[in-house]
């Protein structure tokens, strides 16, 4: 069973058989406004926890998402090429950024749940 777990930066997680699903919260899509543009990872890209995986424009900003564990690109949401605005309107569901092979699980132990996350934004 997939567990979701969430970031000080706004992204979720969806881990299931050391693959986690990632994007960013309805809470940062509804701060960054209307998406415009989103710049996808290239699969078989290594990231480290940290690292500027994904960069989103919207109406107001580019951002850089961040890598939230170690691990390597296996997916990249191709539809997001052609209607960015899925971020906007399913952030947690068909507007996911990259898929990433797990590096180190260990590493989701700094993780929040949603609780801690709803209490994070709250």
């Amino acid at each position: 069973m997939a567990k979701i777990y969430f970031t000080e930066d706004h992204e979720w997680l969806r881990v299931e058989g050391g693959v986690a699903t990632v994007g960013i919260t309805d809470y940062a899509q509804e701060q960054l406004g209307d998406l415009v543009f989103v710049e996808l990872p290239e699969t078989g890209r290594k990231l480290a926890k940290g690292d500027t995986a994904v960069v989103v424009e919207s109406v107001k900003a580019a951002s850089d998402v961040y890598a939230p564990v170690d691990g390597e690109i296996t997916e990249a949401n191709a539809s997001l090429s052609a209607d960015p605005s899925l971020v906007n309107s399913a952030a947690t569901g068909d507007g996911w950024l990259w898929k990433m092979k797990l590096a180190d699980e260990s590493q989701l132990d700094s993780l929040m749940d949603e609780a801690a996350y709803k209490a994070h934004i709250g």
